[in-house]
């Protein structure tokens, strides 16, 4: 690889990495030659993900609630008593519940107020509180990483996830004031992008996105319809665009939302 692509080295640390999209962002950077540390919510799915990805390299994790002060800081200095220092922090931990999502029959007014205040402290605090508590550090080194990750419908309003698009937008105007935060402050070697997932299959929108025979829902067709590629990503096809943001190759970049969409921003479906 040309080095001015390397993460080989670095140090991670990646919320919901033991989700789909956290330990699948996890085990490109261990396969890059980077140290991980992961976080989730719970011990045993943490635990499934430590030992699906210890093959691929130097990895260690603990549950935490990426909610809790008190447990991220506590994180904090397990990892710089482990590696010394943090050079990537990846915010995945988020996602979308049941109960935050409308069904087809419903509208706003049905929507519940203490399911819409999960999903937006969730996606949109469960993003910030890392950045305070991990990009200190950062702030201290004079260097780092901050990937943040929204989504597709920060930009463009899907129906029947309100919450979600709502912290998503969130996601994406803190990470550009964040970005002009840390430059101005604490200088040039400390860069805050976001990546912006289009549509990909997990388990969490499966159901939304897939009929129970295997065929695409309603919603899927439309989906493909306006993605110019025709098909849903898979999750690998993050990796590339996350590497990069982490790399010296994006030395002069800071602030920006990257589309990894398959072309769905970029298309009117005309």
């Amino acid at each position: 690889m040309n080095e001015i692509f390397s993460i080989e080295g670095k140090t991670a640390i990646v919320t919901g990495g033991s989700g789909v999209l956290g330990s699948n962002i996890a085990r490109g950077f261990l396969k890059a030659g980077a140290k991980v540390y992961i976080i989730g919510a719970h011990q045993d799915r943490v635990q499934k993900a430590l030992d699906e990805l210890s093959p691929f390299g130097t990895v260690q994790g603990s549950p935490c609630n990426v909610l809790d002060v008190e447990e991220l800081k506590r994180v904090r200095e397990e990892v710089l008593a482990l590696w010394g220092n943090i050079d990537i922090l990846v915010n995945a931990a988020g996602g979308n519940i049941p109960g935050g999502t409308l069904t087809p029959e419903q509208n706003f007014f049905d929507l519940k107020v203490e399911d819409y205040n999960k999903v937006v402290d969730l996606n949109l605090n469960g993003t910030v509180y890392p950045c305070m508590i991990f990009g200190e550090v950062m702030s201290k080194q004079g260097k780092g990483n901050i990937i943040n990750v929204s989504s597709v419908a920060a930009s463009q309003a899907l129906t029947r996830v309100p919450g979600y698009s709502i912290a998503k937008g969130g996601i994406e105007i803190f990470t550009k004031w964040l970005a002009t935060e840390m430059t101005l402050k604490f200088g040039d070697k400390i860069r805050v992008n976001a990546i912006v997932p289009g549509f990909f299959l997990g388990n969490q929108n499966r159901a939304m996105l897939i009929n129970p025979d295997g065929s695409l829902t309603d919603r899927s067709q439309k989906i493909i319809a306006r993605t110019p590629m025709r098909r849903f990503g898979d999750i690998s096809e993050l990796n590339g665009a996350v590497q990069f943001l982490c790399s010296d190759a994006a030395s002069f970049i800071t602030g920006i939302s990257l589309p990894v969409d398959g072309g769905y921003g970029a298309f009117s479906s005309i």
